[in-house]
């Protein structure tokens, strides 16, 4: 783990914000915005690392996208602070970076390839190297035989990937994708999570703000879950994912359980749900029915999913 990795690790939601260090690609330290008398986001504080996907999670007017666009500064906080690559926003950082907004905006009477160009230029690219990126991502979102047509004459799942191909003509060192699989079909699903895993391999960091929690766990290597303008859960996700499951395990096996006095449920697929003693550990119990003579042929812990803890966060379920 890298220094930065470490400090991440280490780094906590307890205590004053404006204690914590602000480390990583992109961090937030205390930031609050207000629109009008409604409050957008209270006490923010969060980071993300080098390298990793990191999922921004929240229902419908959480705050995250107000967040996204304070930390490429396209809005201001009205408190806190911002870092990005260790360093107060500026333009040098800023081009660093790409951002897909869930709102969509092209220039629909564009060329496909004249617009992509375009885009690159902006991006600091020269005019050839715009053009030879403009063909490469063309061709890597299967768009290619687009090229030359107007950008109003695609479906929504091509415009859609014109402009995923618009953030990452430049290689951003951060990309900040929200929504990006809206109106995709499963195929270019799973080319737009290929591109995203390819940027990690590389040590790109990708910040992926989705209402598809399944994504979420595909992808994500830390998320953080944002309600009414607050972080409620933040880290690891799968040290997430165990924090928040039921203390059960699921057992495969020919013999009856409850027979057995075992405080189970028999699943559809003839796996039992087991609920264990309050003490009892996971790999404890395994062992306690392996000594009982209980034939396994399989066993695992009962992991909760993303799509159960955001339900049960976001309604109040869980604490």
């Amino acid at each position: 783990m890298t220094a930065t990795g470490s400090a991440i690790a280490n780094w906590s939601l307890a205590g004053s914000p404006d204690r914590l260090p602000l480390v990583g690609i992109l961090a937030f330290r205390g930031v609050s915005k207000r629109f009008g008398g409604q409050v957008a986001l209270d006490g923010v504080t969060l980071q993300v690392s080098q390298g990793e996907v990191f999922g921004l999670m929240g229902p419908n007017g959480a705050g995250k996208t107000t967040l996204i666009r304070i930390g490429l500064d396209i809005l201001r906080a009205d408190e806190g602070e911002v870092s990005l690559f260790g360093a107060p926003l500026n333009r040098s950082t800023l081009d660093r970076t790409a951002y897909l907004p869930e709102e969509r905006g092209v220039y629909r009477r564009a060329k496909v390839r004249e617009l992509l160009t375009y885009l690159g230029r902006l991006k600091g690219l020269k005019p050839a190297n715009a053009r030879e990126s403009a063909a490469h991502w063309l061709g890597r979102v299967g768009l290619s035989h687009v090229a030359e047509q107007r950008v109003e004459s695609l479906s929504k799942g091509m415009t859609q990937k014109v402009q995923i191909a618009a953030c990452l003509m430049s290689d951003p060192e951060l990309c900040v994708l929200d929504e990006p699989f809206s109106g995709l079909d499963p195929v270019n699903v799973a080319l737009v999570k290929e591109l995203i895993e390819e940027r990690r391999a590389r040590g790109l960091t990708t910040v992926l703000s989705t209402h598809l929690m399944h994504q979420v766990e595909a992808l994500c290597d830390r998320v953080a879950l944002i309600h009414r303008g607050r972080v409620v859960v933040y880290g690891d996700l799968e040290e997430i994912r165990r924090r928040y499951s039921p203390h059960e395990v699921i057992v495969w096996t020919s013999i009856d359980l409850v027979e057995l006095g075992v405080d189970a449920i028999r699943d559809a697929n003839g796996s039992w749900r087991v609920s264990l003693p309050h003490a009892e550990t996971a790999a404890g119990y395994l062992n306690e029915l392996i000594r009982s003579g209980v034939p396994i042929d399989r066993y695992e812990p009962l992991v909760a999913r993303m799509d159960d803890i955001f339900v049960n966060l976001v309604s109040g379920g869980v604490e």
